[in-house]
């Protein structure tokens, strides 16, 4: 598997390009400042997870296209290993494994995320129509919703809109594993 920083480097500076996107534009479109963007495209610099989100939703992608390619079908079946594909893509301590990046036949990505014990996420609001479903593994968990902080544990599932402010957060001393099914319902 490719080098996370390297390969968010690599489509950052693809997708700018395709785009026709100076690094002034890019940094309008994403809020992100230009030098920050110019450091990640270097490889210089890995983003936290927040700035990633930033990064997607200017650019109009799913997050997991900053991650790793999509992977190539064999007659519709893929078979993926959460524990071959976990990886800290950002500069942020939770970890993620693509389980299916997005694909626009489907209209969703589907993560394994893994919070250390302490952990806490704020999210500003996805695109329109971005709708969230977390399925908890292991732990315990807390998610912020509609300004309410939501206690799951084992086995809980909750589906949300986050296309508004949103957070997860792990007040326990266990790692906390969830599947996060992210659809986008405007692509």
């Amino acid at each position: 598997m490719q080098d996370p920083q390297q390969y968010l480097a690599q489509v950052l500076r693809q997708l700018r390009q395709q785009q026709g996107w100076s690094l002034d534009r890019a940094a309008r479109e994403t809020g992100v400042s230009k030098a920050m963007l110019g450091q990640i495209e270097r490889g210089e610099s890995s983003p936290t997870m927040a700035t990633l989100w930033k990064i997607a939703g200017g650019f109009q992608r799913s997050i997991s296209v900053f991650i790793e390619p999509t992977p190539v079908e064999n007659r519709g079946t893929i078979l993926r290993s959460s524990d071959e594909l976990r990886q800290q893509p950002a500069d942020d301590e939770m970890l993620v494994a693509t389980l299916f990046p997005f694909d626009k036949r489907f209209g969703f990505e589907m993560f394994e995320l893994t919070l250390p014990p302490g952990y806490e996420r704020l999210s500003a609001a996805h695109e329109p129509g971005t709708t969230e479903h977390l399925v908890v593994l292991t732990g315990a968990m807390e998610v912020l919703e509609n300004g309410e902080w939501l206690a799951l544990k084992k086995g809980d599932a909750l589906r949300f809109a986050a296309d508004r402010d949103h957070g997860y957060r792990n007040q326990s001393a266990e790692d906390v594993v969830f599947h996060n099914l992210i659809s986008y319902s405007a692509r």
